[in-house]
């Protein structure tokens, strides 16, 4: 779960975008997710966009939806979507009907110019973050430098890898002179757009449903040479971002084998709607998180197994 902006303190978290920075729960189920959230939410003096939220965050006990509204944006199921992804999405979306809800087609029009603002703010909030990365002051230092020259080129050479450095060229790029209004300013603006869309939509729905990703995860390492691919990768999870609205994934089903990612966003501060029906949706699909067994041989349920445990055997290690 990313919660709303400045829900949670971001004190000790190295920084890389800062107005992009959110911090949020990977749990095993939506319980414990909002179980740890409680933990973790309000103000705190050393985090200046930190902010106490309106309502404590509750732990989610709904069955059912009924009466919710949620919206499914057109925009979010354009080409790119896997049909795997896809089949389980639409399920998953006649399961919230089955529970009580209204799903409805929405619109939000400057979807397509999300990622391109993204990659341009969150690279120019790196770039100037990660600048007092030098070996100096605390981080990284790189072995015996002969100068103070060799020792930031060292340094950051060693200490970065090469997404970083990529990101850190483009950010500078985008800040230099001559460029900034050009290029940082002007996807700030799309940032705008891209909220009042949100807005508009809240307006007359409750929650906004998608796939988490366009596809089912990608082998290691298959895209480090087409970044623009890997960036694609992250088209229905950063509109949420960019305006800073809470967002949570479950899982919803198989496609290839590996599991498919759906995704509610809600306004601002609406975590514990989120919570509660995520919490009645994971109920309804019963996805099991548990891993397959490799001779397919029964579970055991009488030796305390439950849904969710990890069970290590000599013999799996050799697979």
């Amino acid at each position: 779960m990313k919660p709303t902006y400045g829900a949670v303190s971001r004190y000790g978290l190295i920084a890389f975008a800062s107005s992009l920075d959110q911090i949020g729960p990977l749990t095993r189920s939506v319980y414990d997710c909002a179980l740890l959230l409680q933990h973790i939410v309000g103000r705190d003096p050393r985090d200046s966009t930190s902010v106490e939220l309106p309502e404590p965050i509750a732990l989610p006990s709904a069955e059912r939806l009924d009466g919710l509204r949620v919206g499914v944006p057109a925009e979010y199921l354009a080409a790119g979507i896997e049909p795997g992804v896809r089949a389980r999405f639409d399920e998953t979306l006649a399961r919230i009907e089955e529970l009580g809800g209204t799903c409805v087609e929405i619109s939000l029009p400057h979807t397509e110019y999300a990622l391109p603002a993204y990659y341009i703010i969150a690279p120019a909030e790196a770039s100037a973050n990660l600048a007092r990365f030098d070996g100096v002051r605390y981080g990284y230092r790189c072995a015996d430098p002969e100068d103070l020259t060799d020792l930031y080129e060292r340094t950051r050479g060693e200490g970065f890898g090469p997404e970083v450095k990529r990101r850190i060229m483009i950010g500078t790029y985008a800040l230099s002179a001559g460029y900034y209004d050009a290029y940082y300013g002007r996807a700030q603006r799309v940032r705008t757009m891209v909220r009042r869309d949100f807005e508009r939509a809240f307006a007359e729905v409750d929650l906004i449903a998608s796939p988490t990703t366009p596809t089912v995860a990608f082998k290691a390492g298959s895209r480090t040479d087409d970044p623009l691919a890997m960036y694609m990768s992250d088209i229905c999870t950063i509109p949420a971002n960019l305006a800073g609205l809470p967002a949570l994934s479950i899982p919803c089903g198989l496609s290839d084998g590996l599991p498919v990612g759906f995704q509610l966003i809600g306004p601002a501060f609406s975590e514990n709607r989120m919570l509660e029906a995520a919490h009645a949706l994971e109920g309804a699909l019963g996805f099991d998180t548990a891993p397959a067994f490799a001779d397919s041989s029964p579970r055991p349920e009488a030796e305390g197994w439950r849904p969710g445990d990890i069970t290590y055997r000599p013999e799996d290690a050799q697979s």
